[in-house]
């Protein structure tokens, strides 16, 4: 980088030039910054031949005309000239006007008396020895380019004036070919017609019309003519980021324990800054601006969140900051997925799918976690943050407690720990610890049913291995009662192999079987009594509430047998008080169901009995009304529903019975 530096100050060394310079970089990659702080402070600390030189900067980003680059560096000379200015800039320090404070200023100030009253020294317009011009986001004004480097080549050419110029030769040269594409392709294609082109077959129609804007309208070659004759040298800007990094840390300074985490994994910074494939430093300090904020709520609310988790987080914002700001990809690819679970799943799929945005997650995941393992790795709260500009602390609670309660080690429960990671990375020092702990949790019920169970796998193997001092016979009883008790508040679970093929043992031993039964019909009982809760909740909507009825029964109930946990005669006093629309749609669903799910809900069968015993029971004797007729055809129907089972899941008896009610 030094070397860079004095190949542009032996340029303003030079006596005689007639040619410009270029520093050519990425967006955000720190040219600005390089100029006022490398460049500029050195040229005006030079002094040659008497004279001290003045470097005057302009930004030509929004210039929509050349008189208004005749206007900035009008008024960023005239500063020199007033004395109380002069005075006041040199007290504070100040290089240049703030714009604000520009359209502040009496402009008579600038245009004949300065306030002291002396009169404009017209000889410093015609000095031109002392003065270095810098033009910097050339990419960036709203003039053409062509005609701005015309301008500029009066003072290089004419006035022989050190002329630097900053720009990012890349979207230059983008934007030189893609301004006014729709007008150039329909001139091109205007062209091309009336030249008896457009219809011969021997190239195709984009690459003819591709050529024809080229010759018509090449302002890149245009661009390359004028470089050449206005652009003596071309400077490539390719800061040292490391170097850079480690100054736009030290912003950081007066919070000790986020700069302290900064410098621990500045490596990491870097890495992945370098991963995101630009070189553009103002999304860096913006991403690092909001971690500290992130870092600042996790210590706040989190105290004890792990190192561990607190680095990928520290990834995550730089990554999903630049594939966001840097026009990588659009906001939806993230906006959809609600967790790290989701996030995983879709690494999962992508293996198999060919999904564009799964493909692209798979890239991102890839390419920033690269050497890099962490469970999780996907911060909803942070995503949102970045892409919203809005920290959401419901969104932010819930990621924490997620990582609380299943990948952040250093704060999980001891029976967690021998779930979620393998048993041999405890410390010796840890385990006997965490083995009592779970001993307690166990024998107070405080588990989830299927916990107990993946837990007991274990430490039936430590048994074995003699890793505790329990023996089976102990275990089995403190797991049985455990379990009795767990069983009390837990949840079914539905997916029990899956479950099971999480322990990470060699094998499982015989006892294991004892443990398997007793859990088998714990679960039953828990999806007997889930199944009631539902069968409560929906059958309760009848007469009053049917269209969340019919939604909730269409949802949960037509493949599992829900009329085995509901009393057939209070069910009987709903329906008969639903009016007859509604005794006819659910007598549908019914039929439907056993047609479509016969296997699935046959538990039921026996209360489908009940109720339309209980049924006609009520119709005996009954005087005929339609909705004595409508339940009439119901009760039909539930037998012709029966009828359906009477071949392999009804008794003799029953079936005999049947027969005789479908005869009636």
């Amino acid at each position: 980088m030094e070397d860079l530096v004095e190949s542009i100050l032996d340029y303003i060394r030079s006596d005689y030039t007639d040619y410009a310079i270029m520093i050519n970089g990425e967006w955000g990659s720190g040219k600005t910054h390089f100029w006022n702080n490398k460049i500029r402070k050195k040229i005006e600390s030079m002094q040659l031949n008497g004279k001290r030189y003045t470097a005057i900067y302009m930004s030509l980003y929004g210039i929509s005309n050349l008189e208004e680059i005749s206007k900035k560096i009008f008024i960023e000379t005239t500063q020199l000239m007033d004395k109380n200015l002069r005075k006041f800039m040199d007290s504070n320090e100040q290089k240049t006007i703030p714009e604000y404070a520009k359209t502040g200023l009496d402009m008579a100030n600038f245009f004949g008396v300065t306030q002291n009253g002396d009169k404009v020294d017209y000889s410093d317009f015609f000095s031109t020895e002392d003065k270095v011009l810098c033009f910097d986001d050339l990419e960036r004004a709203n003039v053409d380019v062509i005609d701005i480097l015309g301008y500029i080549n009066n003072f290089v050419e004419h006035d022989h004036i050190k002329t630097i110029i900053i720009c990012n030769e890349k979207e230059l040269s983008t934007k030189l070919k893609s301004s006014n594409l729709e007008m150039k392709t329909f001139i091109a294609t205007y062209l091309l017609d009336k030249q008896g082109e457009l219809n011969r077959a021997d190239k195709p129609m984009v690459e003819k019309i591709q050529e024809k804007i080229e010759h018509v309208f090449d302002k890149a070659n245009d661009y390359d003519r004028i470089k050449e004759k206005l652009i003596g040298e071309t400077f490539e800007y390719e800061p040292k980021f490391d170097y850079i990094i480690n100054g736009i840390l030290m912003r950081y300074e007066n919070d000790p324990d986020l700069i302290r985490f900064s410098r621990e994994n500045a490596k990491l910074i870097i890495s992945t800054f370098e991963r995101s494939g630009t070189r553009n430093l103002r999304i860096l300090k913006h991403a690092l601006n909001d971690f500290k904020k992130i870092f600042d709520m996790v210590n706040k609310n989190y105290p004890n969140t792990s190192h561990r988790i607190m680095q990928t987080m520290l990834i995550f914002t730089i990554a999903i900051s630049f594939e966001i700001k840097a026009g990588k990809v659009t906001k939806n690819k993230f906006m959809n997925i609600k967790d790290n679970e989701e996030y995983k799943s879709i690494l999962v799929s992508s293996r198999v799918l060919m999904d564009n945005r799964q493909f692209y997650i798979k890239e991102f995941d890839s390419n920033y976690y690269y050497n890099f393992k962490s469970d999780f790795r996907f911060f909803k709260f942070i995503e949102y943050y970045v892409r919203t500009r809005i920290f959401d602390m419901k969104i932010f609670k819930q990621d924490m407690e997620t990582i609380r309660n299943t990948v952040d080690t250093e704060n999980l429960p001891g029976y967690k720990r021998l779930l979620t990671e393998e048993y041999w990375k405890i410390a010796d020092d840890e385990f006997d610890g965490i083995i009592k702990s779970i001993i307690e949790e166990i024998k107070e019920g405080n588990l989830q049913l299927i916990d107990i169970v993946k837990i007991y796998g274990y430490f039936s193997y430590f048994s074995r291995k003699h890793l505790i001092d329990y023996d089976i016979k102990t275990l089995k009883n403190i797991f049985f009662n455990g379990m009795n008790l767990a069983s009390l508040k837990s949840k079914y679970c539905e997916d029990v192999e899956g479950e099971l093929a999480k322990i990470a043992v060699e094998e499982f031993s015989e006892d294991m079987d004892e443990i398997l039964k007793h859990f088998h019909s714990l679960n039953n009982q828990l999806l007997d009594k889930q199944y009631q809760e539902l069968a409560e909740k929906i059958f309760k909507c009848i007469p009053m509430k049917m269209e969340q009825f019919y939604e909730l029964f269409d949802r949960y109930c037509m493949e599992i047998p829900i009329f085995k946990y509901y009393d057939s005669y209070q069910l009987f006093q709903r329906i008969s008080c639903a009016s007859n629309e509604d005794i006819v749609l659910i007598k549908e669903k019914l039929i439907m169901r056993a047609e479509k799910y016969p296997k699935q809900i046959e538990g039921e069968i026996a209360n489908i009995k009940l109720l339309k015993q209980v049924m006609d029971d009520y119709l005996k004797d009954k005087e005929t009304t339609i909705k004595v007729v409508m339940l009439r055809e119901f009760s039909k129907d539930l037998g012709y529903i029966l009828g359906k089972y009477k071949p392999t899941f009804l008794p003799r008896k029953e079936e005999k019975q049947v027969v005789e009610e479908e005869q009636e």
